[in-house]
């Protein structure tokens, strides 16, 4: 008697632990997928309470959230044969949870692997002046390629950042050589430029005193009033006759 009444109590505790078993809870940015003997169901659960049906039920949870990945550096010869190493950074997300299991295997790893291959192929058919200078039309054409590879797969790819470009120690002491020589081709062209600017200017000052003789004498004293306010020490300057004249009252003529 005692044991026909404590089997439904049993039964009752090994269903209530299958029950509890069976509850998985998913948080906002996860959904789950349902393989039910072994079949996809069409819609991904969540987020909240799964019932999941052990064994019937299989449940793979997958992250909503965007995923940053770091791509490792790689070896790129350029389109003008210079060798470089360049890394970047992947910003994806999953759109599509079923076809981000079923259609590939590990979705994280395919990403990583044509992430790669990906840029060994835009970034070589590029010149090193590109690559240095032209990064944003680099960046949109990768991520254009990335995406348009990993939508079969429900993957969304939103940017990829080429973050560092590693030179050879020869090509930097060139690219440094080159800029100092382009920084001096500047500097003597400002200089011929004010050069030209002065020249103009005095061409001009000249015309104006050619013009009226008297500005040569008002110079001539304000160079003095100059050195005299510079210097302790007499000095002497002989006084041109215009400026004697200048001074003596007009005699008339007997």
């Amino acid at each position: 008697m005692e044991s026909l009444t404590s089997a439904p109590l049993v039964f009752l505790i090994m269903l209530a632990f299958y029950v509890f078993s069976s509850i998985r809870v998913l948080s906002e940015y996860e959904r789950g997928v349902i393989f039910r003997l072994g079949k996809l169901l069409p819609q991904p659960k969540g987020p909240g309470v799964v019932i999941v049906l052990r064994p019937i039920d299989r449940i793979v949870k997958i992250s909503l959230r965007t995923i940053v990945l770091d791509v490792p550096p790689q070896d790129i010869i350029t389109r003008d044969n210079v060798s470089v190493k360049v890394n970047a950074v992947l910003y994806f997300r999953v759109v599509d949870p079923n076809r981000a299991v079923v259609e590939v295997e590990n979705y994280m790893y395919a990403t990583s692997q044509l992430a790669q291959t990906t840029l060994r192929s835009v970034l070589g058919q590029a010149e090193l002046d590109d690559l240095l200078s032209e990064r944003d039309r680099l960046n949109q054409q990768l991520q254009k390629i990335l995406d348009n590879q990993t939508d079969p797969w429900g993957i969304k790819v939103s940017s990829v950042e080429v973050k560092h470009v590693d030179l050879p120690q020869d090509m930097q002491r060139a690219m440094a050589r080159q800029a100092e020589a382009e920084r001096e081709k500047r500097a003597k062209i400002i200089h011929a430029e004010g050069e030209l600017t002065a020249s103009d200017k005095l061409a001009q000052a000249a015309a104006i005193i050619d013009r009226q003789p008297a500005a040569i004498t008002l110079r001539y004293l304000q160079t003095l009033t100059e050195i005299a306010s510079e210097q302790n020490s007499t000095i002497i300057f002989p006084l041109p006759l215009d400026l004697i004249r200048m001074f003596r009252p007009d005699k008339k003529e007997d």
